[in-house]
């Protein structure tokens, strides 16, 4: 059974850093494609950014990129998602997914089960 388990969310001024890790356990992590998304509230779930597998491809939101770093450790079976000049509208829960299909049809085959991200003003 596939797993993920996400860590590095927390309180951070605008302006500021963090970056998220993503630990897949029970499969093996370096057949999958890895996505983070986030939910900020009262709203839906939105793409943030993914890698492919090699992690040779990358992609990103309007909304992030060139704030936000996607890169993947697959000896360690981590993702991560570096995220600097964080932004109050950043505010969101932040999850990981894995997807063992096409990168350009990412639905996340498993998710995560969040971790949160608040930047004050």
């Amino acid at each position: 059974q596939v797993q993920l388990v996400e860590s590095g969310g927390g309180l951070v001024q605008a302006g500021g850093s963090l970056r998220l890790s993503c630990v897949l356990s029970g499969g093996t992590f370096s057949v999958y494609n890895m996505g983070w998304f986030r939910q900020s509230t009262g709203k839906e779930r939105e793409f943030v950014s993914v890698i492919n597998w090699s992690g040779g491809a990358k992609y990103y939101s309007d909304s992030v990129r060139g704030r936000f770093t996607i890169s993947r450790d697959n000896a360690k079976n981590t993702v991560y998602l570096q995220m600097n000049s964080l932004k109050p509208e950043d505010t969101a829960v932040y999850y990981c997914a894995a997807d063992g299909g096409s990168i350009d049809a990412f639905r996340g085959d498993y998710w995560g089960q969040g971790t949160q991200v608040t930047v004050s003003s």
